[in-house]
């Protein structure tokens, strides 16, 4: 039987794709401003900067996690019921909504208009970084939700989560949204 050529058609297929991902990841992640802009977009910056200033929150900080959480899609609406650009749900939001003075119900709908979702996401944001006072804990608590995070802080006796979570997603939602944070700064110096 004859051996087959290593350059063979169904050899290389493989190999190019894992290339040109590989290319796409190393532009996004480090390739120029442009390119990197596509990966980390930002819209409704006026919206972020006066919801950040209003709650005293870093605006780079909800951009990160409105990218982390929607990619920017005021439409999303995840498994488990969440809503718009900061994955709110709508039990969690309607709360809010009184605490801020935003009457009416504070359905799925409105949930998708971007400036109510900002503001909602926004001061819950701030009230979870009030609560823990570390940002990672704060990050965790807005991914897993406090009583998760209530428990861990409690089984490992500190007052913030450290840096192995026992959601490994959530590990990874915290980590991706403090690096998104220094990469807006980076893309977006101008923008707050």
């Amino acid at each position: 039987m004859p051996r087959e050529h290593a350059f063979a058609p169904h050899r290389l297929g493989p190999v190019l794709v894992i290339v040109v991902l590989a290319l796409v990841a190393l532009l996004a992640l480090r390739g120029p401003a442009w390119w990197q802009r596509v990966y980390y977009p930002l819209r409704y910056e006026d919206s972020i900067a006066q919801s950040a200033e209003r709650f005293d929150v870093d605006p780079y900080l909800v951009a990160a996690l409105i990218n982390a959480e929607s990619g920017f899609d005021e439409e999303e609406v995840s498994s488990a019921g969440a809503v718009g650009l900061m994955q709110l749900l709508p039990s969690t939001a309607a709360e809010i909504a009184v605490a801020v003075g935003i009457d009416g119900d504070i359905d799925t709908e409105r949930l998708k208009d971007p400036e109510i979702n900002i503001v909602l996401g926004t001061r819950h944001l701030a009230d979870l970084l009030a609560r823990y006072e570390h940002t990672r804990t704060a990050l965790a608590a807005y991914n897993a939700g406090g009583g998760n995070v209530d428990s861990w802080l409690e089984q490992s006796g500190d007052s913030s989560v450290g840096t192995t979570l026992p959601f490994p997603e959530t590990e990874a939602y915290v980590e991706r949204v403090l690096s998104e944070v220094d990469r807006y700064r980076e893309l977006y110096p101008d923008a707050f």
